[in-house]
C-alpha cells in the first residue's frame, strides 16, 4: 500500500478545498489535493448565476453594505443558521471577490451608461455611474433587498474553480484525481488522514496528514431527481459520520430549487429570474405575484419551490410523460442578453431539451439542490469530535444557511469559507510542529477498508444489486422526504430507509473486477449513503415544526420556542438510526427572530435571553461605541 504524507490533506477539489489548498500552500504548507474527477470537473463548476459580496457597485446596488447582506442571510435562513457566522461571512465576502479578481476570475463589469432591466418582470431604465466604470457588475438574485450577485455570464462557477485551480498549478500543490476516500484515519483523539482507493487501479492507498480538510461538496444523489452531478453522493459526511464521533448538523435542511428543468434536472439558474425571467402555468398566467406580491419569483428559494408546488397541486401544472411543470418564461430578455448573460442556459435548453429560450418557454419544476446540512464546524471550520479535522463548502454545516440558504450565497461561501477556514488551517499547523502519527491507527483503518472489499467481491453476504439499492432508496426520498412533509409519510419514509439499510449489508459485485470498478465504488458508497438519507429522514420526523425548506403539513408554524435549534446526528456502530442531539441555533443574536417579509405562516415567538442578545453591527463597530 502505497503512503503520502503532507501538512494539509484536502478531500476534494472544488472551490471550498481549492481556496483552503492555496492558503496552506501560499503559507508554504506541502498540500495534497484528492478528488474523483480531474479538478476543473468538479461540481463547482457547474455552478452558473453568482456569489453574494456586498459591493454596492452597480446601480441596483447602490448603498448596499455587509449588514443589509447579513440581514438578507439571516432572514433567508429563517432564523435557524449561526448568526456568528453569517456575520464573519457578510463581512469577508466583498474581500473574497475582489482577491478572485486579484488571481484572474473575469468578473462582468460595470459598463457606464443607460440599460435596461427588470425588475418584477417589468422592465426599467437606469443609468451606471461613470465612477463605476468596469468595477464588479452584479445581478438580482432572490431574498436579497439589493442586487449583490457579482458573476461571470452564467458561467461563475467555472469561471472561478479554472482561477483558483490555476492558483494551485502555480503553488505546485499536488492534485491527486480518480481517488476515492473511503475511511478517515483517527485515534479516537485526532484525525490523521484518510485510506482512500485508486480507481484507475483499485488499489488502496494511505494519506497521513497533520490537517484534514473534508470539502466533497453535497449529498444530492439520495435523491432521484436533483441537479446534483453523480459525484455529489456524501463521501466526505459518510467518512465523517462513520467514525462515531464527527456529528453532522441539520441533515433534515434540504433546499429544492424551483427550475429544475424537465425532464433533464439540469438546473438552469436563479439568475434567469433575477434578469427578468417570469413563471407561467398552463394558462401561460404568471402567478407567482398572487402568492408574493413584494417578491414574486424573487423570494427565497423554499418559499418559490413550495408556491409552485401548491400550484401545481390545484390542477394549474403543465401535464407531460414525466409528470406535472410549468414554465420559464426569458423570451422579452432578447436574443442578445440570453445569448452573453445566460449563453449557459441558452446552450442547455437547445442541447438536453431541444428549447431554444429566444423563442420558446423552458420546461421547470423544483428539484434537488443543495444541502444545508453536512460535517458541523465551528466558525474557524473544525470539526466538532476530532482534532485537526475541518470541513468546508457544501460538505460542511458551518452554519451561515440555516434552514434555508440564499442563492449566490453557496458559492460565495466557498471562497468565503474557504478563505477564513484556510487561514485558521495555517493557524492550527503553525502551532503543531509535533504531530504523531499512528501506523497502528491506519493499519486498522486500512483493514476495515480491504474487509469490506472483500466481502463485496466473495458475496459471503449475498448478492444484492448495489444499484437496486441505491435506487430503492432515491424513490423513498422522492416520495417522503420532499418539499412538503408530514409525520405519516416521513415514519414510513425511515421505516423504508431502515430496511434497505438491512439489505445494503447483503450486497455483492454482480462482476469481478478489482481494478477500475464503478460498481465497486457505487457498493462501498450505498450503506453511507443510506445512513445519510437516514439522518435527513429521521430529524425531519423529530423536528415537529417548519422553518425554511424543512415544510411540515403537520405542523405548519415556524417554532422559536421549542426549535430554535440545530439538529446533530451522530451514528454508532452497529446501529439502525442516528443519535438526535440539539444545539442552539446561535451563540448570540443580533437580529432577534421575527417575520422574513415574504413567504407567510405563522410564528410560535420564543425568548430569547438578554444576554444572547447584541447590538446590530460589526463587533469592531461595537467596541468602538
Amino acid at each position: 500500500m502505497q503512503i503520502f504524507q503532507s501538512d494539509l490533506l484536502c478531500i476534494g477539489a472544488g472551490l471550498a478545498g481549492e481556496r483552503v489548498a492555496v492558503a496552506a500552500a501560499e503559507a508554504g504548507f506541502s498540500t495534497i489535493c484528492l478528488t474523483l474527477v480531474p479538478p476543473r470537473r468538479s461540481h463547482s463548476s457547474a455552478a452558473q448565476g453568482g456569489m453574494q459580496a456586498a459591493l454596492g457597485n452597480s446601480i441596483m446596488g447602490e448603498g448596499d453594505c455587509p449588514d443589509i447582506h447579513f440581514t438578507d442571510t439571516v432572514k433567508g435562513s429563517d432564523w435557524g443558521c449561526d448568526q456568528e457566522v453569517a456575520r464573519l461571512f457578510a463581512e469577508n465576502a466583498p474581500i473574497a471577490m475582489r482577491e478572485m479578481a486579484f488571481y484572474g476570475c473575469p468578473w462582468s463589469r460595470v459598463v457606464p451608461g443607460e440599460h435596461t432591466y427588470y425588475k418584477g418582470g417589468k422592465p426599467f431604465k437606469a443609468v451606471e455611474k461613470e465612477e463605476n466604470w468596469g468595477l464588479i457588475h452584479s445581478r438580482a438574485f432572490g431574498g436579497t433587498a439589493k442586487w449583490r450577485t457579482c458573476y461571470t455570464a452564467d458561467g461563475t462557477g467555472h469561471a472561478v474553480l479554472f482561477t483558483l485551480d490555476n492558483r494551485l498549478v502555480q503553488l505546485g500543490v499536488d492534485m491527486h484525481d480518480r481517488v476515492q476516500a473511503e475511511a478517515l484515519i483517527h485515534d479516537g483523539d485526532r484525525c490523521m488522514g484518510c485510506i482512500a482507493r485508486d480507481l484507475r487501479t483499485g488499489e488502496l492507498r494511505a494519506y497521513f496528514a497533520r490537517a484534514t480538510l473534508i470539502a466533497t461538496g453535497g449529498y444530492g444523489r439520495i435523491y432521484k431527481a436533483t441537479t446534483n452531478a453523480i459525484i455529489c453522493d456524501g463521501g466526505g459526511q459518510i467518512c465523517a459520520l462513520e467514525t462515531g464521533m464527527v456529528p453532522l448538523g441539520n441533515m433534515e435542511a434540504i433546499q429544492f430549487h424551483p427550475t429544475g428543468t424537465v425532464p433533464t434536472d439540469i438546473l438552469v439558474t436563479e439568475g434567469c429570474r433575477g434578469d427578468g425571467g417570469t413563471l407561467l402555468d398552463v394558462n401561460l398566467y404568471r402567478f407567482m405575484p398572487d402568492y408574493e406580491p413584494e417578491k414574486a419569483e424573487l423570494a427565497s428559494r423554499d418559499v418559490v419551490s413550495r408556491r409552485m408546488t401548491e400550484h401545481m397541486r390545484k390542477g394549474l401544472g403543465v401535464k407531460s410523460p414525466y409528470g406535472d411543470h410549468l414554465w420559464l418564461d426569458i423570451r422579452h430578455l432578447g436574443e442578445k442578453h440570453i445569448t452573453t448573460n445566460l449563453r449557459e442556459v441558452y446552450d442547455i435548453c437547445n442541447n438536453f431539451l431541444g428549447v431554444n429560450p429566444i423563442h420558446q418557454l423552458i420546461p421547470v419544476r423544483p428539484t434537488q439542490h443543495y444541502s444545508m446540512g453536512g460535517v458541523r464546524t465551528n466558525k474557524d471550520g473544525a470539526a466538532y469530535g476530532l482534532k485537526g479535522l475541518y470541513a468546508a463548502g457544501e460538505a460542511a454545516c458551518w452554519d451561515m444557511h440555516g434552514f434555508n440558504r440564499l442563492g449566490g450565497n453557496s458559492l460565495a461561501e466557498t471562497v468565503v469559507a474557504g478563505r477564513i477556514v484556510g487561514a485558521k488551517v495555517v493557524e492550527y499547523l503553525q502551532g503543531d510542529d509535533n504531530t504523531v502519527f499512528s501506523t497502528a491507527a491506519m493499519r486498522d483503518a486500512a483493514a476495515r477498508v480491504q474487509e469490506r472489499i472483500d466481502i463485496l467481491v466473495s458475496g459471503r453476504n449475498g448478492r444484492e444489486n448495489c444499484y437496486a439499492v441505491r435506487d430503492a432508496m432515491q424513490e423513498v426520498m422522492m416520495e417522503h422526504v420532499g418539499i412538503f412533509r408530514n409525520g405519516k409519510d416521513l415514519q414510513a419514509g425511515v421505516d423504508k430507509l431502515q430496511a434497505l439499510l438491512e439489505r445494503s449489508q447483503h450486497i455483492g459485485l454482480q462482476g469481478r473486477n478489482m481494478g477500475f470498478s464503478p460498481e465497486l465504488s457505487m457498493a462501498l458508497r450505498v450503506p453511507g449513503m443510506i445512513k445519510l438519507a437516514l439522518c435527513s429522514a429521521y430529524g425531519a420526523l423529530m423536528r415537529t415544526e417548519s422553518r425554511g425548506a424543512h415544510a411540515r403539513e403537520d405542523y405548519p408554524e415556524r417554532n422559536d420556542r421549542d426549535w430554535l435549534n440545530r439538529t446533530l446526528a451522530t451514528w454508532s456502530e452497529g446501529a439502525t438510526l442516528p443519535t438526535l442531539s440539539y444545539e442552539d441555533a446561535s451563540p448570540y443574536f443580533e437580529l432577534p427572530p421575527g417575520d422574513r417579509g415574504y413567504g407567510g405562516g405563522k410564528i410560535i415567538p420564543g425568548d430569547i435571553p438578554a444576554d444572547k442578545i447584541r447590538p446590530f453591527g460589526k463587533a469592531e463597530q461595537q467596541e468602538a461605541k
